[in-house]
């Protein structure tokens, strides 16, 4: 008729008892799953326990008595895309609604972990509503290995979550730089403000972000560099390093902050079209309105260049310009909209300055030039584009014109994955288009020429690219694709029709990240 306890259960309610008092009356276990009742006095405080999860609620909190279930809902949820979960989600429930509880005062959650962690951990609820994981401020205390946070809520789903991407916990090393409070930092953008704590003896400085650094490959264990005059605020300078932890006081961008915040479980982006695409087997892992066919800009000029590979050219063959070239750009931008290198008519420059002044820069005029001295005609050698993406089975994409400049050229992000598969057989594509800067003279003028990536994610260095190209165009939006390399695989992302650059670039950003995950 009874059912019988084990010896190992039975001391659990009895340690449960003896350690999660003040409480109005014992604990009691309803079965022998991990939901429990507890009995709270409105009069003092009351602290509870299950196994890692601990609730605490001061004396003002609850108008009347009432009881409190909690609950271990284990782990069989879908986590937040950018988020690891380091422990089942706990759900707190007071048994009237809510009614006794007085919402103005915080309920203060803990949540223990047992393995040394170095990421950034944060405690989230879930809202049902938004149907998505929420972060709530939250505080890591690496030495006690606990996470806490406040929450005005009479029930909740909460879960303790680690973004293994963000390094907060391990060695602060120090430099002289700019002799202020001030950091370098490999995770956050300049501007952003930390707070940097020495854990052998809880002093804290507030520092700046002005650097990049330290380098994680050579320091893996270095979580930020600071200034010699902030490391005198928190260690000796003659103790080289120092054990720290640190916490985002003030973000400076939206990338930084979904880093810690995001709780959606896949990214949630500006552009109306997006991929991600398993480079080596073309397997699908994210994808928005991809198989939409819309203007792609600037993203014509990769299978422009390759076109123009394709007639095995000598690249150290010296062409003039023509004021005649960039007049096709003309039939579809004013003069002025149009980028272009500012070369002058009949100057001289070689082949492989055109082509990186077309794919680093995204010069309109020069992508003409390199149609001119390829030996087709112009319409023979866009008709080549169109029947080359044929053949790779990227069928909803169409060219008009080989720059881009015409909203007649277009594509879709699964169509343009298709290609970039294709491009990426041609190493010299690869390495022209990743080019961060490059620099050259005319030969007949000796004018010097300094151009910079179009991609900025190039530039940060945050990511190994292997093939890249931007593109905008009022009618296409801002678009991007880049092709990620790390050390289990390749990823294709392409974005089509974000709002503004800036929007391009985190998009482009968010959606690596999110690819990363699924290479390791």
């Amino acid at each position: 008729m009874y059912k019988k306890i084990s010896i190992s259960l039975f001391l659990s309610i009895l340690l449960l008892f003896v350690f999660t008092s003040p409480l109005s009356a014992a604990s009691v276990v309803e079965n022998e799953t991990l939901k429990q009742t507890f009995n709270l006095n409105a009069q003092i405080d009351s602290r509870i326990k299950q196994d890692n999860f601990e609730l605490f609620l001061n004396s003002q909190a609850l108008k009347n008595p009432v009881a409190i279930t909690l609950e271990n809902l284990g782990e069989e949820f879908i986590w937040p895309w950018n988020y690891q979960a380091l422990s089942p989600v706990y759900q707190f429930d007071f048994n009237d609604r809510g009614l006794s509880y007085d919402r103005s005062q915080p309920i203060q959650i803990s949540i223990a972990y047992h393995e040394d962690n170095e990421y950034h951990k944060q405690i989230f609820f879930y809202d049902k509503g938004q149907q998505r994981w929420r972060p709530l401020p939250s505080v890591d205390d690496p030495v006690k290995k606990i996470v806490s946070a406040n929450i005005h809520l009479p029930y909740a789903r909460v879960a303790l979550m680690s973004n293994d991407r963000i390094m907060t916990v391990g060695q602060a090393s120090w430099y002289r730089y700019k002799n202020g409070l001030f950091a370098a930092s490999p995770d956050f953008a300049k501007g952003s403000v930390l707070r940097v704590t020495n854990l052998a003896n809880n002093k804290s400085v507030e520092v700046t972000i002005n650097d990049y650094g330290p380098d994680r490959a050579l320091h893996p264990e270095r979580v930020i560099d600071l200034d010699a005059v902030a490391f005198s605020k928190i260690a000796s300078l003659g103790d080289g390093l120092a054990d720290v932890k640190i916490e985002v006081l003030k973000f400076v961008n939206q990338i930084d902050r979904e880093k810690l915040e995001a709780g959606a479980a896949t990214p949630e982006i500006n552009a109306q079209a997006a991929i991600v695409m398993r480079a080596d087997d073309a397997q699908i892992l994210y994808a928005k309105n991809a198989d939409t066919a819309m203007p792609i800009a600037s993203l014509t000029k990769l299978l422009a260049a390759k076109i123009f590979l394709d007639t095995k050219p000598d690249f150290k063959k010296v062409v003039a310009y023509s004021d005649a070239d960039a007049a096709f750009n003309h039939l579809y931008v004013k003069p002025w909209e149009s980028a272009r290198l500012r070369l002058e008519d009949g100057e001289t420059l070689t082949i492989e300055n055109l082509l990186h002044a077309a794919l680093v820069s995204s010069a309109n005029n020069t992508v003409e030039t390199l149609v001119r001295v390829s030996g087709l005609s112009r319409e023979e050698f866009v008709n080549r584009m169109n029947k080359q993406a044929e053949s790779w089975g990227a069928f909803a994409s169409h060219f008009v014109e080989p720059t881009g400049l015409s909203p007649e050229n277009v594509s879709s992000p699964l169509d343009y994955a298709i290609i970039t598969r294709e491009l990426l057989k041609d190493d010299l594509l690869k390495k022209i288009s990743t080019t961060s800067r490059y620099s050259f003279s005319s030969l007949n003028k000796n004018k010097k020429y300094n151009l910079t990536n179009t991609n900025s994610l190039i530039q940060s260095g945050h990511f190994s690219i292997g093939l890249s190209k931007t593109g905008y165009l009022d009618e296409a939006g801002y678009c991007l694709m880049t092709q990620v390399n790390a050390p289990t695989g390749a990823l294709i992302i392409s974005t089509f029709n974000s709002s503004n650059r800036a929007l391009s670039f985190e998009d482009n950003e968010r959606l690596i990240r999110y690819g990363l995950r699924f290479l390791e």
